[in-house]
């Protein structure tokens, strides 16, 4: 089964936090197609090889509903993934999150009813 699913990616630094996107395959761990938002990345290089890098986590979310992990962040191959603890622990976190049904962003209006008319 080839499952990949969207996530946010988060490289914490002392005062900085850099985001960006990225595909998780399920089966092997492995981040792909990281999209850094505001990030020049051939200016700034790879955020975990940053002195004041702290740690990397992940969001999967389902409508409002988010579910955070750990990302290990190889700063010499410059690529994120998720150990095979965490990706099994996130697995059934998933299951969980998908199985229920997305909350919407914003509750949807109750319909009016029209006024009763006084029965004569």
């Amino acid at each position: 089964m080839d499952l990949k699913l969207p996530i946010v990616i988060v490289d914490e630094l002392a005062d900085t936090l850099v985001k960006s996107t990225g595909v998780l395959d399920f089966a092997s761990g492995e981040i792909t197609e990281v999209r850094y938002q505001g990030y020049d990345l051939e200016k700034n290089g790879f955020p975990a090889r940053d002195a004041d890098y702290d740690f990397t986590c992940g969001t999967l979310s389902n409508g409002k509903k988010e579910v955070e992990f750990g990302i290990r962040a190889d700063a010499m191959a410059a690529r994120y993934s998720v150990t095979p603890d965490e990706l099994l622990e996130l697995k059934g976190r998933a299951a969980k999150l998908f199985s229920a049904a997305p909350v919407a962003a914003e509750p949807a209006p109750a319909a009016k009813k029209a006024p009763r008319k006084p029965r004569a």
